[in-house]
């Protein structure tokens, strides 16, 4: 049951992010779980393990990786598209 929480709430702090940033990360809802994984490790090295948890996320440096993800991505998915 914890590997499913840990699931909802990544896709959800992944979709939170693209709703602050304003783009959408390839991959649906599959790319929203894993930006919020991925965010969730980058926020935790770049920030560390502070605020609320749930769902063996720190919501806070999560939140922040996943927006720091998805404009990496976005930066390199137009980029690609204009070469």
């Amino acid at each position: 049951m914890g590997f499913i929480w840990s699931l909802i709430i990544g896709g959800i702090l992944g979709w939170l992010a693209s709703l602050i940033v304003g783009r959408d990360i390839p991959g649906g809802v599959i790319g929203n779980i894993i930006a919020g994984f991925i965010g969730a490790w980058l926020g935790s090295l770049i920030l560390g393990e502070w605020g609320p948890e749930m769902g063996g996320f720190f919501i806070i440096p999560a939140l922040i990786g996943a927006i720091v993800l998805i404009l990496i991505v976005s930066f390199i998915m137009k980029s690609m598209r204009q070469t």
